[in-house]
């Protein structure tokens, strides 16, 4: 038989006592979690312990004796702790002493049956209990004792740390007449900040949950579903990256609490997302009003404005010649050119005509920076979509020109093969036709065909143009896609606390000698 005890780092220094934890029988396993120094009644200790098992659900009681008298002749120490088994019944009886000068622990048991002369390998495993507590490697259900099947794992071993908080709230520094060693026995871990922010974040989450129920339900009311509010809505990326930090505050102002630790990490991690992301927005905004950098920026937008508008004038003069040296449609190219030429002419009256007020409209846009970066990126994605209105024109035109040649091309090839499309049956079917449909569809096919070059052209030259005004808005929204999704709350913990990510335990061997038990080292694994 294989005795397990599980005993804890942070009681190696503690002075001489009773041990006290949960007893596992169908692993035959013995989890330390503090140890009772003396002087102590056993009647107080006895009934300390029936409290804490009515509120924490684990069998706690007194496992054995902890002998860490650095004196040899102390002998009358070890026959009192030996003496105490009588007086807490347990079986078996698990006794742990220092041994000479050696920095490890001797373990043994002491079987009060004297029918029992079975010999037990003992395996002493020391564990953290500070990480155990805090890794949550233990089942994220209620702290009642696992059954006979739960038993063989080893999360048995993490939930019984894990539920007993209370036991861990009483330090050095309590009145009361029972004095433990654990891994908060110099004081319990906490922060005053902490407890403060805690005090003063509940009604600052029911205030915060009542404006957001009523901005949800200004968002939600059918004001803002008719048309063009509900086109806009849908089209402005503001408006969606808006709608998408009221959701995580909703989540975050929740006051329901976390069921397991994956929404809890949910959660830290949207605050903390959240928190940067406003951060970086006051300082971008505290850059653009120091200055006067919202003026130079006005100023220097017009000419930029131009410079495009010149630089697709110049394009499509090009286009209207012999681009590259093809033979184009002279009159199809011409007035296409001269079409998109007018738009240009109408997008430069435009620009000069909001020349007044842009210097305005990017002071009231620097306002909205306190909001988070991610907003002010959105914000400055629909102004270049603004300012490229044209551009997405030139491709809407080219695209829907190109469209209907190809089109009317592919139904005069059927035409020419006795086939035509049955629009009832969604398939095609043969056709006969006579011979004046098939002189008109001949005429019409060598048209279309011989104007497609430069409907082509025209096509592929400003998908090229909205292909780049695509990849610029592209890289903006996966900048803020990256604040708004990456977890920063994990990863902080990743370099800080590993142990709170951990994913497993391992054993490292501490020493292994023969007639002694195996002492082995509980360490978290990433």
């Amino acid at each position: 038989m294989v005795l397990k005890v599980f005993f804890p780092s942070c009681c190696s220094s503690a002075e001489s006592g009773i041990l006290i934890g949960r007893w596992i029988p169908e692993q035959s396993s013995a989890v330390i979690l503090a140890v009772v120094h003396f002087p102590f009644i056993p009647v107080q200790v006895k009934q300390y312990l029936r409290e804490v098992q009515q509120v924490t659900k684990v069998s706690v009681s007194v496992l054995g004796s902890w002998n860490n008298s650095k004196q040899e002749k102390e002998e009358s120490l070890s026959e009192f702790l030996e003496d105490l088994g009588t007086i807490f019944s347990h079986e078996p009886w698990i006794q742990i002493s220092k041994e000479g000068d050696s920095k490890f622990w001797n373990c043994s048991t002491l079987q009060k049956q004297p029918d029992n002369h079975r010999e037990e390998e003992i395996i002493l495993v020391y564990y953290d209990q500070r990480k155990v507590m805090l890794s949550h490697l233990h089942p994220p259900s209620d702290t009642a004792d696992l059954g006979a099947e739960d038993a063989s794992k080893l999360s048995a071993i993490f939930n019984t740390v894990a539920s007993s908080k209370v036991l861990f709230m009483t330090d050095r520094y309590d009145d009361g007449p029972i004095k433990m060693t654990h891994w908060q026995s110099d004081g319990i871990e906490a922060s005053i900040i902490v407890e403060l922010m805690k005090q003063v974040s509940v009604p600052a989450c029911m205030l915060l949950t009542f404006l957001l129920s009523l901005v949800s339900g200004v968002c939600n009311s059918r004001v803002l579903k008719f048309w063009p509010l509900s086109f806009l809505w849908s089209k402005l990326s503001t408006c969606e990256q808006l709608g998408h930090r009221l959701q995580h505050l909703q989540v975050i102002s929740s006051s329901k609490k976390a069921q397991n630790q994956t929404q809890l990490m949910r959660k830290a991690n949207i605050f903390v997302s959240l928190l940067i992301d406003v951060a970086l927005g006051i300082l971008l905004m505290s850059w653009l009003y120091r200055k006067n950098q919202i003026g130079h920026l006005a100023d220097t937008l017009i000419p930029v404005a131009d410079h495009v508008a010149e630089e697709l004038q110049d394009l499509l003069q090009w286009l209207m010649g012999a681009p590259a040296g093809l033979k184009m449609n002279r009159a199809l190219d011409q007035v296409l050119g001269r079409f998109f030429l007018y738009h240009i002419h109408l997008w430069i009256s435009y620009i000069h005509l909001m020349s007044p007020f842009i210097e305005m409209i990017l002071w009231y846009v620097g306002l909205s920076a306190c909001l988070g970066l991610t907003v002010a990126l959105c914000i400055l994605s629909d102004i270049i979509a603004l300012l490229t209105f044209h551009i997405y024109c030139f491709y809407v035109y080219g695209a829907r020109l190109y469209c209907l040649k190809i089109y009317g091309l592919s139904s005069l090839w059927r035409l020419f093969r006795g086939k035509k499309w049955n629009v009832l049956r969604q398939r095609v079917d043969s056709c006969s036709y006579d011979l004046d449909q098939l002189f008109i569809g001949t005429l019409l096919f060598t048209i279309l065909l011989f104007l497609l070059p430069t409907t082509a052209l025209y096509y592929l030259v400003f998908t090229l143009l909205r292909l780049l005004v695509v990849i610029v808005q592209g890289l903006i929204h996966l900048l803020v896609d990256l604040i708004d999704s990456l977890p920063l709350y994990s990863i902080i913990l990743r370099f800080c606390r590993s142990y709170r990510l951990a994913a497993g335990v391992k054993f490292r061997v501490l020493e292994q000698q023969d007639g002694k038990p195996l002492r082995l080292l509980m360490q978290k694994t990433p």
